[in-house]
């Protein structure tokens, strides 16, 4: 039978808003990409992302313009080959993966020759705010076993400082988001290790990252924007210790797959994070996760609203989807 592509767009406001340092947001748009057979369906949410040339009508187009490739039948092989990495791959490999696991009756980590994903251990961010901002909502937030701490540049030292002081049992990691300079990051690693910070994430922005070769560095760096497809690691080798795998940015959880095991046998450490998205997005990241360093999941936690069959989470833990939700 013929399979059918429906492509919609869906709004989610965000638990108060969201910060950066390249700005801050209230809600979330996504775009859904739902396979039918006629029988069953499969769906996959993306976030298109404005950083990486995308908008809501581009990442659209992109799925749409795939509508023969899916009613033929295609594969995520196949897919692959006819879209690049990036937002609309996404939707469609992970619908893809949904809509199999549900005709043959396994589940999705079955397809992709996986151990189901046990609960994993997730990072809860704190937006970029002032030290004092920062301290007050990571007192709230402390009995999180793992804080993620997004910065901004100057007076980064300080937020650590203030949090590490504000709840002083949890683990920390810390992202950047490209807003360091290169002169920045030896002083402040060296006092970011004092406040017992785990990992920093994407300090330099992508393509101005090259001295991160000849850089000591207390604190381990983790590659996000510097790092979307298995492609990109040659680049990265000798300048980040870990990588950081987001379904998005590597087009899919096909994609995603061979960038983690890729990554692993070149000894890379392994983050697997997301954008801001519902449980339908983080769903098919769990697969990744379950063979991660760290887990970055906290996109619904995030949110004002999440989905029918969302996710749980529990005790800063994630459990894997139920059929209901995906895969």
């Amino acid at each position: 039978m013929t399979r059918t592509l429906q492509v919609y767009e869906e709004t989610f406001p965000i638990a108060g808003s969201f910060t950066i340092s390249r700005g801050s947001r209230t809600e979330i748009h996504v775009i859904v990409a739902e396979i039918s057979d006629g029988a069953y369906r499969g769906r996959g949410e993306c976030v298109p992302y404005s950083h990486y040339g995308e908008s809501m009508a581009s990442v659209r187009r992109q799925i749409e313009g795939m509508t023969p490739l899916i009613s033929a039948g295609g594969s995520r092989t196949i897919l692959d080959q006819a879209l690049g990495p990036g937002a609309a791959r996404n939707a469609l490999d992970c619908a893809l993966f949904d809509l199999e696991a549900k005709m043959t009756g396994q589940r999705a980590w079955d397809l992709a020759d996986l151990a189901p994903p046990p609960d994993l251990l997730t990072a809860f961010t704190l937006s970029l705010d002032s030290p004092e901002n920062m301290a007050k909502t990571a007192q709230s937030s402390k009995d999180r076993p793992l804080l993620k701490l997004k910065l901004g540049g100057a007076g980064d030292p300080e937020r650590v400082e203030a949090v590490r002081h504000a709840a002083p049992g949890v683990r920390l990691i810390v992202d950047a988001n490209e807003a360091w300079a290169p002169d920045m990051v030896l002083p402040f690693s060296a006092a970011l290790a004092k406040f017992g910070v785990e990992l920093i994430e994407q300090p330099l922005p992508r393509g101005g990252d090259q001295m991160l070769s000849d850089c000591p560095h207390p604190v381990p760096i983790c590659a996000d924007e510097s790092c979307h497809v298995s492609a990109d690691l040659d680049r990265l080798a000798g300048r980040y210790d870990l990588v950081n795998v987001k379904l998005d940015k590597s087009g899919g959880l096909t994609e995603g797959l061979i960038l983690v095991r890729e990554a692993k046998r070149r000894g890379f450490g392994v983050m697997v994070g997301c954008m801001l998205g519902t449980s339908l997005a983080m769903a098919p990241a769990t697969l990744l996760a379950s063979m991660a360093d760290y887990v970055d999941l906290d996109g619904p936690l995030l949110l004002a609203t999440d989905r029918d069959a969302a996710l749980v989470y529990r005790d800063g833990y994630v459990a894997r989807p139920t059929p209901e939700l995906w895969g």
